[in-house]
């Protein structure tokens, strides 16, 4: 479908009212009809060189005020409106009565669809899905919970839990579009489909549910393995997305706006699946992997790998791991270089003014901002802050993190010594109460606070829960919260993961991301009896390499080659790895 269309189409969907809500048509003799139609006759005799205040009464009430309208309003010698309040068409103003009737029309919808339509098209066909199909996942549409629905796709099969099947055409339009831009993933899924690397593998997934990793979803299928999958945040599935996974036959059970409760049961309902036993675990935060240990122990042990893709999820499983609970071997993809260097990076550098801008329309320049954290993912928020005029500072434990903010410009602080002025502040430590509630209550009025880290513990959304505050939903994933003394802090996506909840990522960093994620459980899967123990690993150098090596084709992108004498002169293979483990890039 060309842009044009599916821009054409989400517009018919905007405006779409009920059939209890359509206005009436407006009667050319209704005084509200005369009313409209002397306005712009009082504009044109205006252009034409008459008297544009000629009307006693410019803007007439119903009926007993029509008697006191002008006797007629000119037109090139012509009178087009009688004090009867018949009118006399005159050609010429044909098309400008016609858009003075549909002006009519609009302004008289019912407040409620008008809001609505107002502010789909300003926040939430941004935030409901992060495409160009926006407006059909809006939950606005359906309230009820897709736990009391009964759904089945076109073969019959009701294996899933999502919000609306009959969104499948535009998340399948979704999907191909995202395969354009993901062209490793795609190239391993032509290279390996034959071989069926996966075959027999049962993988049990915790991802986000978007386009992006319905192509990693799709081609795990295609390489063989079967696949079930829960969404590891409550805010950033793509409902029509999933809704095409579901049609292809794939167990899916998520959707945009769960509540807490429906996030662990759509986990479980992924997990507990008589007769189903998974063999690989692809997870993102670790929810999954900690839900499994604690809640099927016995199907844990019978898990043959796990690969964990977030901050967060891998410090669960070094803490399993050195508390010699992990009886798996478990692949740390968060810190392989192909991960670390352009999904936190590149990603977040392009990603935070996004969310950003889709939820408050803030304007950078001169503001003053802080990022907790100088990770990867903090040197992309605070390179892009900078780049667009913000002054930014920086807060950081790590002297080694600390020494490069330094370097780079920015001021290190405590985050207790700038509290009281900055405009935004940014946590992406993945760490818990980064920011608490002593720090919001200190903090200005309109400050913007927001999470760029993967869990949700970093700002300590639970103290404003408390009855002095009030909170005020004032688009989606916007939140003001306000104080007793009228001061109000904008929250966004309630302190979970900004640019995933509230607007878009770069289909091509994901490549990247997903296609090491690949190729992990490829290798986790068909490693050899003792290669792997039962401990955490970071991908091997060698598949970091593959990973990049695929992407450089999309900028027409040349490799220089070692020649023998050289690759002997430094010790190296010439087809590599290149770079001992210990290399920092």
């Amino acid at each position: 479908m060309s842009v044009q269309l599916l821009s054409a189409k989400m517009a018919e969907v905007d405006v779409k009212v009920s059939p209890s809500e359509e206005p009436a048509a407006v009667s050319p003799v209704t005084p509200k009809a005369e009313e409209n139609q002397n306005e712009v006759l009082k504009t044109e005799a205006s252009a034409a060189g008459g008297n544009p205040n000629s009307s006693s009464n410019p803007t007439p009430s119903p009926s007993p005020e029509l008697a006191e309208m002008p006797q007629t309003a000119q037109h090139n010698g012509e009178s087009l409106v009688n004090r009867d309040g018949t009118v006399t068409e005159a050609p010429k103003m044909k098309k400008q009565i016609q858009f003075a009737d549909q002006k009519q029309e609009f302004n008289k919808r019912p407040t409620k669809i008008g809001r609505r339509s107002l502010s789909r098209s300003i926040s939430q066909s941004s935030t409901d899905s992060y495409s160009s199909a926006a407006s059909y996942t809006d939950s606005s549409d359906d309230e009820t919970s897709p736990r009391d629905k009964q759904q089945k796709n076109s073969k019959g099969s009701s294996d899933f839990c999502i919000k609306n099947i009959k969104q499948t055409d535009f998340g399948r339009r979704e999907i191909e579009i995202a395969e354009q831009e993901m062209p490793a993933l795609m190239a391993l899924r032509k290279r390996a489909q034959g071989e069926k690397p996966l075959a027999g593998a049962k993988v049990v997934g915790c991802t986000h549910i978007t386009a992006q990793t319905a192509v990693l979803i799709e081609t795990l299928t295609a390489l063989g393995a079967q696949c079930r999958w829960a969404a590891c945040n409550i805010y950033s599935t793509q409902n029509e997305v999933a809704a095409a996974l579901a049609e292809r036959g794939l167990s899916v059970f998520a959707w945009k706006g769960e509540s807490e409760d429906d996030f662990w049961w759509c986990i479980d309902r992924c997990v507990n699946l008589e007769g189903w036993q998974p063999k690989m675990i692809l997870d993102d935060g670790g929810d999954l992997t900690h839900w499994i240990y604690k809640k099927y122990p016995n199907m844990f042990k019978k898990i043959k790998g796990i690969v964990e893709e977030s901050v967060t999820g891998v410090h669960r499983l070094y803490q399993l791991s050195k508390a010699g609970k992990l009886c798996v071997p478990a692949m740390n993809v968060n810190d392989s270089v192909t991960k670390q260097k352009f999904d936190n990076l590149y990603c977040c550098r392009e990603s935070i003014l996004d969310g950003l801008k889709r939820t408050t329309d803030v304007m950078f320049g001169g503001k003053q901002a802080v990022v907790c954290g100088y990770g990867e993912v903090g040197k992309g928020c605070s390179a892009a802050l900078k780049a667009m005029g913000a002054i930014v500072y920086v807060t950081e434990i790590d002297p080694i993190c600390a020494l490069q903010a330094c370097m780079d410009g920015f001021r290190l602080v405590k985050l207790s010594e700038v509290i009281r002025q900055v405009d935004i502040v940014i946590t992406c430590t993945g760490n818990k109460n980064v920011v608490v509630r002593e720090n919001l209550d200190r903090m200005k009025n309109g400050c913007i606070v927001c999470n760029m880290g993967h869990s949700n513990t970093e700002i300590d959304v639970a103290s404003l829960r408390t009855p002095e505050l009030t909170w005020e939903r004032v688009r989606s994933q916007v939140d003001h919260v306000i104080w007793p003394d009228g001061k109000r802090i904008v929250l966004l996506a309630e302190g979970r993961l900004l640019n995933l909840s509230c607007s878009t990522v770069p289909t091509f960093v994901l490549s990247i991301t997903a296609t090491t994620q690949a190729l992990a459980l490829i290798e986790l899967y068909n490693a050899p009896e003792g290669r792997y123990k039962q401990d955490v690993y970071l991908l091997p150098k060698k598949m970091d390499e593959y990973v990049a090596s695929l992407h450089l084709p999309t900028f027409d992108a040349h490799l220089t080659e070692l020649s023998e004498e050289q690759a002997k002169y430094l010790g190296l293979n010439k087809n590599g790895p290149f770079k001992p483990n210990y290399y920092r890039y």
